[in-house]
C-alpha cells in the first residue's frame, strides 16, 4: 500500500510538471496552428520555414488564457492517474497470485530467460489495459477539455459536468471514444520494447563486463523510446477519436472529418500524410505541399 501510495504522490507530480507539454501536443495533433510559420534554422543550422515550436506555442496560449491556461484538463488526467495506477498496481498483484504463464515449464526458467520476459510481459499487458479501460473516460474527458481551446468552448467545465454531458449526448460508449486504437498502441509499445530489450541484452551485452545493470537498463530506455515511435500513430488516431464530432470545433471539420470508425480515421490521416503530426515539438517542419490558411488557423 505505501508504495502504491508513493507511486501516486510521484506520478502526480510528473503529471503536473508535464501538463503543458501534453496541452500543447494535443492541440497539433488535431491540427491546430495559431501562428504562422517563421524563418528560422534547423538542427544543421541551415535557414529553413519551421512552425513554432513547444515554447513559442505556449506563449500564445499564455497570452490568451494566462499562465493557468496551460492546465486545461488537468483534473481529470490527475484522476485518471491516481486511479490508474491504483488499478494497475491491484491488476499485476493480482496475475502474481494466480502465477499467469504463458510459455510452459518445458522452457528455461531463469532470470533474463524468454519465458520468464514473455510471462512477465503477459502479466504487465493485462494490469495496464486493466488500468486503461477503466481510466480512458477521464482522458477523453481531458482531451476534449484541451481541445476546447481552439472554439474558445466552455462545454466541458469540470470532471463531474463532463460526465453527466457525455452520458445525455452520447450514451455509455462515448466514454470509450478512441479506446481500441489506445489498447492496441499500448500493448504493440510493451511487446516490442520487451522483446527488444530481451535480445539486446540476451545476444549483444557480455555478462562478464562491468556496469551490466546499467547497460541494460539503457537498452531497455532506448527500446521503449523506438516502440514510441513506432507506435505513435496508435496514440494519434486515439487522440482525434476521442474528439472527433463531439460537439467542439476541434472536433468538427475543417480540423477534422467526420470518422466513422478509428479505421477510417487512420486511413484518412494516412492519404493526408499526417500520421506523425503532433510527434515532435520542436524543429517542426512545414508540411510539404500544403498552404497556412491565417483565418482557420491550419493547413489545408
Amino acid at each position: 500500500m505505501a508504495d502504491t501510495c508513493g507511486q501516486v504522490l510521484l506520478g502526480s507530480g510528473l503529471t503536473v510538471l508535464s501538463h503543458p507539454l501534453m496541452y500543447i501536443k494535443v492541440l497539433v495533433q488535431v491540427g491546430h496552428e495559431p501562428l504562422p510559420p517563421t524563418l528560422g534554422r534547423n538542427m544543421f543550422g541551415r535557414q529553413v520555414y519551421q512552425l513554432p515550436g513547444l515554447f513559442a506555442y505556449a506563449k500564445h496560449i499564455i497570452k490568451i488564457d494566462g499562465k493557468a491556461g496551460l492546465f486545461k484538463g488537468l483534473a481529470p488526467r490527475l484522476c485518471a492517474g491516481t486511479i490508474g495506477t491504483i488499478v494497475h498496481s491491484k491488476a499485476l498483484q493480482k496475475c502474481q497470485e494466480e502465477k499467469i504463464e504463458v510459455l510452459g515449464s518445458s522452457l528455461k526458467s531463469d532470470e533474463g530467460s524468454l519465458q520468464r520476459v514473455v510471462n512477465e510481459t503477459t502479466k504487465e499487458m493485462i494490469a495496464r489495459s486493466c488500468a486503461t479501460v477503466v481510466t480512458h473516460p477521464f482522458h477523453v474527458i481531458t482531451l476534449r477539455c484541451m481541445v476546447q481551446f481552439i472554439g474558445r468552448e466552455a462545454k466541458y467545465s469540470g470532471v463531474f459536468d463532463s460526465i453527466v454531458t457525455i452520458y445525455r449526448e452520447e450514451g455509455i460508449l462515448g466514454f470509450f471514444a478512441g479506446l481500441i486504437p489506445r489498447l492496441l498502441g499500448d500493448v504493440l509499445s510493451l511487446w516490442i520494447c520487451n522483446m527488444l530489450a530481451h535480445f539486446i541484452n540476451t545476444y549483444t551485452i557480455d555478462e562478464s563486463t562491468s556496469h551490466t545493470g546499467e547497460i541494460k537498463n539503457c537498452s531497455q530506455a532506448v527500446t521503449g523510446f523506438f516502440a514510441s515511435m513506432l507506435t505513435y500513430p496508435f496514440v494519434l488516431v486515439s487522440n482525434m477519436m476521442a474528439v472527433n464530432n463531439c460537439g467542439l470545433a476541434g472536433g468538427l471539420p475543417p480540423y477534422a472529418a467526420i470518422y466513422p470508425n478509428w479505421l477510417h480515421c487512420w486511413s484518412h490521416l494516412s492519404r493526408e500524410g499526417n500520421m506523425s503530426r503532433g510527434n515532435s515539438l520542436f524543429f517542426r517542419k512545414l508540411p510539404a505541399g500544403k498552404t497556412y490558411a491565417i483565418e482557420q488557423k491550419r493547413f489545408f
